[in-house]
Protein backbone atom coordinates (compact mmCIF):
# COMPACT_ATOMS: atom_id res chain seq x y z
CA UNK A 1 0.00 0.00 0.00
CA UNK A 2 1.52 3.29 -1.19
CA UNK A 3 0.54 6.56 0.47
CA UNK A 4 1.26 8.62 -2.65
CA UNK A 5 -1.27 6.66 -4.72
CA UNK A 6 -3.95 7.03 -2.04
CA UNK A 7 -3.11 10.72 -1.80
CA UNK A 8 -3.44 11.12 -5.58
CA UNK A 9 -6.94 9.63 -5.59
CA UNK A 10 -8.04 11.78 -2.64
CA UNK A 11 -6.75 14.95 -4.32
CA UNK A 12 -8.42 13.96 -7.61
CA UNK A 13 -11.84 13.74 -5.96
CA UNK A 14 -11.28 16.92 -3.96
CA UNK A 15 -10.63 18.81 -7.18
CA UNK A 16 -13.98 17.58 -8.50
CA UNK A 17 -15.77 19.44 -5.72
CA UNK A 18 -14.89 22.74 -7.41
CA UNK A 19 -17.05 21.97 -10.44
CA UNK A 20 -19.59 19.49 -9.11
CA UNK A 21 -22.83 20.90 -7.76
CA UNK A 22 -24.13 17.47 -6.59
CA UNK A 23 -21.03 16.95 -4.44
CA UNK A 24 -21.36 20.38 -2.86
CA UNK A 25 -25.06 19.80 -2.22
CA UNK A 26 -24.25 16.64 -0.28
CA UNK A 27 -22.25 18.79 2.13
CA UNK A 28 -24.28 22.00 2.20
CA UNK A 29 -27.83 21.44 1.00
CA UNK A 30 -29.20 18.21 2.49
CA UNK A 31 -27.85 18.64 6.04
CA UNK A 32 -29.16 22.20 6.22
CA UNK A 33 -32.63 21.28 4.89
CA UNK A 34 -32.88 18.30 7.25
CA UNK A 35 -31.81 20.38 10.24
CA UNK A 36 -34.27 23.17 9.43
CA UNK A 37 -37.25 20.87 8.85
CA UNK A 38 -36.91 18.65 11.89
CA UNK A 39 -35.54 21.44 14.07
CA UNK A 40 -38.63 23.60 13.52
CA UNK A 41 -40.85 20.54 14.05
CA UNK A 42 -39.16 19.90 17.40
CA UNK A 43 -39.70 23.52 18.46
CA UNK A 44 -43.38 23.25 17.49
CA UNK A 45 -43.96 19.96 19.35
CA UNK A 46 -42.33 21.29 22.50
CA UNK A 47 -44.78 24.16 22.67
CA UNK A 48 -48.14 22.47 22.08
CA UNK A 49 -50.60 20.51 24.16
CA UNK A 50 -51.53 17.23 22.50
CA UNK A 51 -54.89 17.26 24.28
CA UNK A 52 -56.12 19.88 21.83
CA UNK A 53 -54.40 18.60 18.69
CA UNK A 54 -55.10 15.45 16.67
CA UNK A 55 -51.40 14.96 16.08
CA UNK A 56 -51.76 11.68 14.12
CA UNK A 57 -54.17 13.18 11.60
CA UNK A 58 -52.10 16.35 11.31
CA UNK A 59 -48.83 14.52 10.62
CA UNK A 60 -50.30 11.87 8.32
CA UNK A 61 -52.23 14.50 6.38
CA UNK A 62 -49.07 16.58 6.03
CA UNK A 63 -47.05 13.59 4.85
CA UNK A 64 -49.62 12.64 2.20
CA UNK A 65 -50.09 16.19 0.89
CA UNK A 66 -46.34 16.74 0.80
CA UNK A 67 -45.90 13.51 -1.10
CA UNK A 68 -48.44 14.69 -3.70
CA UNK A 69 -46.59 18.00 -4.15
CA UNK A 70 -43.23 16.27 -4.40
CA UNK A 71 -44.48 13.69 -6.90
CA UNK A 72 -46.13 16.28 -9.13
CA UNK A 73 -42.92 18.28 -9.30
CA UNK A 74 -40.87 15.13 -9.83
CA UNK A 75 -43.18 13.72 -12.51
CA UNK A 76 -42.89 16.89 -14.59
CA UNK A 77 -39.11 17.11 -14.29
CA UNK A 78 -38.44 13.39 -14.77
CA UNK A 79 -40.67 13.19 -17.87
CA UNK A 80 -38.48 15.89 -19.39
CA UNK A 81 -35.23 14.30 -18.22
CA UNK A 82 -36.14 10.92 -19.67
CA UNK A 83 -36.15 12.49 -23.14
CA UNK A 84 -32.85 14.24 -22.38
CA UNK A 85 -31.19 11.06 -21.10
CA UNK A 86 -32.33 9.14 -24.19
CA UNK A 87 -31.14 12.02 -26.42
CA UNK A 88 -34.66 12.27 -27.77
CA UNK A 89 -35.47 15.87 -26.83
CA UNK A 90 -34.15 17.40 -30.07
CA UNK A 91 -35.98 14.74 -32.11
CA UNK A 92 -39.27 15.86 -30.59
CA UNK A 93 -38.83 19.44 -31.74
CA UNK A 94 -37.82 18.70 -35.33
CA UNK A 95 -41.43 17.55 -35.65
CA UNK A 96 -44.40 19.99 -35.78
CA UNK A 97 -44.73 19.57 -31.99
CA UNK A 98 -45.27 22.90 -30.23
CA UNK A 99 -44.08 23.84 -26.74
CA UNK A 100 -47.70 24.12 -25.59
CA UNK A 101 -48.40 20.55 -26.75
CA UNK A 102 -45.24 19.33 -25.05
CA UNK A 103 -46.19 21.00 -21.77
CA UNK A 104 -49.78 19.74 -22.01
CA UNK A 105 -48.58 16.16 -22.39
CA UNK A 106 -46.23 16.66 -19.45
CA UNK A 107 -49.11 17.87 -17.27
CA UNK A 108 -51.28 14.91 -18.28
CA UNK A 109 -48.49 12.43 -17.48
CA UNK A 110 -47.95 14.19 -14.16
CA UNK A 111 -51.64 13.90 -13.29
CA UNK A 112 -51.65 10.19 -14.20
CA UNK A 113 -48.64 9.54 -11.97
CA UNK A 114 -50.17 11.66 -9.23
CA UNK A 115 -53.39 9.63 -9.38
CA UNK A 116 -51.38 6.45 -8.91
CA UNK A 117 -49.50 7.89 -5.93
CA UNK A 118 -52.75 9.15 -4.37
CA UNK A 119 -54.36 5.74 -4.74
CA UNK A 120 -51.42 3.92 -3.14
CA UNK A 121 -50.91 6.26 -0.18
CA UNK A 122 -54.65 6.55 0.46
CA UNK A 123 -55.17 2.79 0.62
CA UNK A 124 -52.09 2.23 2.78
CA UNK A 125 -52.95 5.03 5.21
CA UNK A 126 -56.44 3.59 5.66
CA UNK A 127 -55.21 0.01 6.12
CA UNK A 128 -52.22 0.77 8.33
CA UNK A 129 -53.25 3.87 10.25
CA UNK A 130 -57.05 4.08 9.86
CA UNK A 131 -56.66 7.57 8.41
CA UNK A 132 -58.15 8.85 5.15
CA UNK A 133 -56.93 12.01 3.46
CA UNK A 134 -60.47 12.34 2.09
CA UNK A 135 -61.61 13.14 5.62
CA UNK A 136 -60.71 16.70 4.64
CA UNK A 137 -63.92 16.62 2.60
CA UNK A 138 -64.51 19.24 -0.08
CA UNK A 139 -61.36 21.11 0.90
CA UNK A 140 -59.18 18.30 -0.41
CA UNK A 141 -59.97 19.31 -4.02
CA UNK A 142 -58.74 22.93 -3.84
CA UNK A 143 -55.79 21.78 -1.72
CA UNK A 144 -54.91 19.31 -4.47
CA UNK A 145 -55.34 21.99 -7.15
CA UNK A 146 -52.89 24.32 -5.37
CA UNK A 147 -50.33 21.55 -4.93
CA UNK A 148 -50.64 20.52 -8.57
CA UNK A 149 -50.14 24.09 -9.82
CA UNK A 150 -47.16 24.68 -7.53
CA UNK A 151 -45.66 21.26 -8.31
CA UNK A 152 -46.02 21.91 -12.03
CA UNK A 153 -44.42 25.35 -11.61
CA UNK A 154 -41.47 23.86 -9.70
CA UNK A 155 -41.07 21.16 -12.34
CA UNK A 156 -41.12 23.77 -15.11
CA UNK A 157 -38.46 25.79 -13.32
CA UNK A 158 -36.28 22.67 -13.13
CA UNK A 159 -36.81 22.00 -16.83
CA UNK A 160 -35.91 25.57 -17.78
CA UNK A 161 -32.73 25.52 -15.70
CA UNK A 162 -31.65 22.18 -17.17
CA UNK A 163 -32.29 23.58 -20.66
CA UNK A 164 -30.10 26.55 -19.86
CA UNK A 165 -27.24 24.83 -18.03
CA UNK A 166 -27.45 21.22 -19.25
CA UNK A 167 -27.75 18.00 -17.29
CA UNK A 168 -25.18 19.17 -14.77
CA UNK A 169 -28.16 20.98 -13.20
CA UNK A 170 -30.36 17.88 -13.06
CA UNK A 171 -29.79 17.58 -9.31
CA UNK A 172 -32.43 20.31 -9.07
CA UNK A 173 -35.04 17.87 -10.34
CA UNK A 174 -34.53 15.79 -7.21
CA UNK A 175 -33.55 18.35 -4.61
CA UNK A 176 -35.06 21.78 -5.26
CA UNK A 177 -38.49 20.88 -3.89
CA UNK A 178 -36.94 20.09 -0.51
CA UNK A 179 -35.59 23.63 -0.30
CA UNK A 180 -39.16 24.92 0.11
CA UNK A 181 -40.15 22.24 2.62
CA UNK A 182 -38.87 23.96 5.79
CA UNK A 183 -40.69 27.16 4.80
CA UNK A 184 -43.97 25.57 3.62
CA UNK A 185 -45.08 24.80 7.19
CA UNK A 186 -45.58 21.15 6.25
CA UNK A 187 -45.33 19.62 9.73
CA UNK A 188 -45.70 22.74 11.87
CA UNK A 189 -47.45 26.12 11.62
CA UNK A 190 -45.77 29.24 10.28
CA UNK A 191 -45.63 30.56 13.84
CA UNK A 192 -42.96 27.93 14.60
CA UNK A 193 -40.59 29.70 12.20
CA UNK A 194 -38.45 32.62 13.33
CA UNK A 195 -40.20 35.89 12.54
CA UNK A 196 -37.41 36.84 10.15
CA UNK A 197 -38.23 33.79 7.97
CA UNK A 198 -42.02 33.84 8.09
CA UNK A 199 -42.28 36.15 5.08
CA UNK A 200 -40.77 33.34 2.95
CA UNK A 201 -43.55 31.00 4.05
CA UNK A 202 -46.25 33.48 3.10
CA UNK A 203 -45.06 33.80 -0.51
CA UNK A 204 -45.29 30.04 -1.07
CA UNK A 205 -48.69 28.65 -2.14
CA UNK A 206 -47.93 25.34 -0.44
CA UNK A 207 -47.92 27.08 2.96
CA UNK A 208 -51.63 27.87 2.68
CA UNK A 209 -52.42 24.23 1.92
CA UNK A 210 -50.70 22.89 5.03
CA UNK A 211 -51.95 25.70 7.26
CA UNK A 212 -55.43 25.10 5.86
CA UNK A 213 -55.20 21.34 6.41
CA UNK A 214 -54.43 21.82 10.09
CA UNK A 215 -57.29 24.29 10.39
CA UNK A 216 -59.75 21.83 8.83
CA UNK A 217 -58.58 18.95 11.06
CA UNK A 218 -58.67 20.99 14.27
CA UNK A 219 -61.81 23.08 13.69
CA UNK A 220 -63.66 21.48 10.77
CA UNK A 221 -63.66 24.78 8.86
CA UNK A 222 -61.22 26.69 6.67
CA UNK A 223 -60.94 30.49 6.45
CA UNK A 224 -61.68 31.45 2.85
CA UNK A 225 -58.70 33.80 2.81
CA UNK A 226 -56.25 30.88 3.16
CA UNK A 227 -57.80 29.01 0.27
CA UNK A 228 -57.99 32.09 -1.93
CA UNK A 229 -54.37 33.10 -1.32
CA UNK A 230 -53.18 29.57 -2.06
CA UNK A 231 -55.09 29.37 -5.35
CA UNK A 232 -53.99 32.83 -6.49
CA UNK A 233 -50.32 32.22 -5.64
CA UNK A 234 -50.42 28.78 -7.27
CA UNK A 235 -51.80 30.25 -10.49
CA UNK A 236 -49.25 33.09 -10.45
CA UNK A 237 -46.31 30.72 -9.93
CA UNK A 238 -47.53 28.44 -12.71
CA UNK A 239 -48.03 31.33 -15.15
CA UNK A 240 -44.64 32.83 -14.34
CA UNK A 241 -42.84 29.51 -14.82
CA UNK A 242 -44.58 28.84 -18.15
CA UNK A 243 -43.32 32.24 -19.34
CA UNK A 244 -39.84 31.49 -17.94
CA UNK A 245 -39.72 28.12 -19.73
CA UNK A 246 -40.69 29.73 -23.04
CA UNK A 247 -37.93 32.32 -22.61
CA UNK A 248 -35.30 29.71 -21.77
CA UNK A 249 -36.36 27.50 -24.66
CA UNK A 250 -36.14 30.45 -27.06
CA UNK A 251 -32.69 31.35 -25.71
CA UNK A 252 -31.33 27.81 -26.00
CA UNK A 253 -32.76 27.42 -29.49
CA UNK A 254 -31.30 30.75 -30.60
CA UNK A 255 -27.87 29.82 -29.23
CA UNK A 256 -27.97 26.37 -30.83
CA UNK A 257 -27.70 24.57 -27.52
CA UNK A 258 -30.47 22.03 -28.12
CA UNK A 259 -27.85 19.94 -29.93
CA UNK A 260 -25.64 20.05 -26.85
CA UNK A 261 -28.25 19.19 -24.25
CA UNK A 262 -26.48 16.39 -22.42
Amino acid sequence: MKIHRINALVIRHLYLFKRSLPRLLDILFWPVVTLLTWGFLTVYLQGISFNNVNIVSVLLGAIILWELLQRMQGAVAITFLEDVWERNFLNLFVTPLTIAEFLASTVILGIIRLAGVLLVVSVLSILLYHYSIFSLGFYFLPFLAVLMMFGFAMGLFNMAIILRFGTSAQILAFGLIFLVQPFSAVFYPVSALPESLQFIAYILPSTYVFEGMREVINTGTLPLVLLTKGLILGFLYMTAMIFFFYKMFAYVKREGRLLKLD
